[in-house]
């Protein structure tokens, strides 16, 4: 279908300010083979449809029709827009290589007729297929199966950054809970307040580090007073003073 070349181009070269903006949902690299298997029409709906839900598009030689970028997650398609009963073959060995070679993979098909329907649910168990691996998500038409992998692109996408955003606040609760337990164990050092513990925090580090520390290092790396430094060094050193309660 050379032909069909001249009859659109990049978008992403005509209109790069429609994706520099920050709201970019994800970004969409589409085989430029398959690319040059589709009627020009069926291109510029895609075109249009990843525009209006701000992806951003590229055409680059990849081995399945399409793989989204969202979220920090890579999602691989097939769109068999044309389901062939006569040539099912090729096309379950092709989906058995790329079903090995990436990790979130779904192949979606253009069934409108019963017959197609038939033929791919008798060549399904035919050739062996584990269910789930891939996903096969059967559409009426080729512009709803691009719409659905849109929808599959995102929502991955969409669940992999609330997993990274829970997964941070999740860090930042032990952080603040270390922190606590590091307030507690420092102020419980005589003469010791809070102040001086974010300061030895800050400068020093670790319980194990400012333990470590010697009077000279503390007093050059902080605002203590040689007093409270004395007491520090004394503390982690004299069983007498780390074992007995401190009195407020």
């Amino acid at each position: 279908m050379a032909n069909c070349r001249s009859s659109y181009s990049d978008p992403t070269a005509q209109n790069p300010s429609n994706f520099a903006s920050s709201g970019c949902a994800g970004v969409c690299m589409m085989s430029s083979k398959w690319r040059d298997e589709q009627h020009p029409s069926f291109i510029n709906f895609i075109s249009s449809f990843l525009s209006a839900n701000s992806f951003r598009l590229n055409f680059v030689l990849v081995a399945p029709d399409f793989i989204f970028n969202c979220g920090g997650m890579s999602i691989s398609f097939v769109l068999l827009t044309n389901w062939d009963c006569h040539n099912t073959a090729v096309v379950f060995s092709r989906i058995k290589k790329l079903k090995e070679q990436f990790a979130h993979f779904y192949v979606v098909l253009a069934l409108p007729t019963r017959e197609q329907n038939d033929s791919f649910v008798h060549s399904y168990f035919k050739y062996g297929m584990e269910l789930g691996r891939p996903t096969f998500v059967p559409v009426q038409d080729r512009e709803m199966g691009f719409e659905k992998i849109v929808k599959i692109a995102h929502s991955r996408g969409v669940c992999k950054r609330q997993d990274a955003i829970s997964k941070l606040k999740a860090e930042r609760r032990r952080a603040v809970q270390t922190m606590d337990v590091f307030l507690r164990v420092v102020t419980s050092i005589p003469l010791i307040d809070n102040h001086d513990a974010n300061a030895l925090n800050q400068a020093i580090g670790s319980i194990e580090a400012i333990a470590k520390a010697s009077k000279t290092y503390i007093l050059e790396n902080t605002d203590l007073s040689a007093e409270k430094a004395e007491m520090i060094v004394r503390f982690f050193r004299d069983p007498k003073l780390y074992l007995s309660p401190k009195i407020n």
